[in-house]
């Protein structure tokens, strides 16, 4: 199972990091050490005081593919769901400042949280449909798919272009403004259309 992540797909996060808005995807991989086991609470790696949560609309590939177009990728999977991008973001600026890979701030074992899928069936159009994550029951990152700067058809289609999608494999699709640090005993709780389909504690 490989994990693709893209960045920089919403403006207002984009704004908010103060990064440069990119011509086409920006894209990461993590590795599947990174994923966080049900029920395992994440906890902050020692290397990092400042690990942030970005939460992600994200897509589970249901068939091989390569050079997609645009207009067959819906074929390609059959379920969403939510999850989690922990970044460490202070290692990630000192990695950025040196022109480095990012991967040690971001592909770091459970850096990523994989919510219950559910049938995109269940949505009326997946070009309109909001996420949430809230932290102690608190919302602190709320999104909308009309908001990417490439949708996930276009984003499936792109990333074929370079590696072969393979059943099982995950796209995080970018996320929305409002990231921000961990810290010990928060419970992060991630909702899509209003359905809540993760749990993390933090240690």
């Amino acid at each position: 199972m490989k994990i693709i992540c893209i960045g920089r797909n919403y403006a207002n996060h984009i704004e908010e990091l103060k990064n440069e808005r990119p011509s086409e995807p920006v894209i990461f991989m993590k590795p599947d050490s990174a994923v966080l086991l049900k029920q395992h609470p994440f906890v902050i790696p020692e290397f990092s005081e400042d690990i942030h949560h970005e939460i992600e609309l994200i897509v589970k590939i249901s068939k091989v593919g390569k050079y997609i177009e645009p207009k067959f990728a819906h074929k390609y999977y059959d379920e969403i769901s939510v999850g989690i991008d922990f970044t460490a973001r202070d290692l990630q600026a000192k990695l950025k400042e040196k022109g480095l890979p990012w991967e040690k701030a971001k592909a770091f074992d459970g850096s990523a949280v994989i919510g219950e899928f559910l049938p995109k069936s269940q949505f009326v159009s997946l070009e309109n449909v909001t996420f949430e994550l809230t932290n102690n029951n608190i919302t602190v990152q709320k999104g909308n798919s009309n908001r990417m700067l490439w949708n996930i058809d276009e984003l499936i289609s792109y990333v074929s272009q370079f590696f072969t999608l393979k059943i099982g494999d995950i796209i995080f699709t970018g996320t929305p403004e409002g990231v921000a640090s961990v810290e010990p005993d928060d419970v992060l709780e991630g909702f899509l259309e209003g359905q809540k389909l993760f749990r993390i504690q933090v240690k």
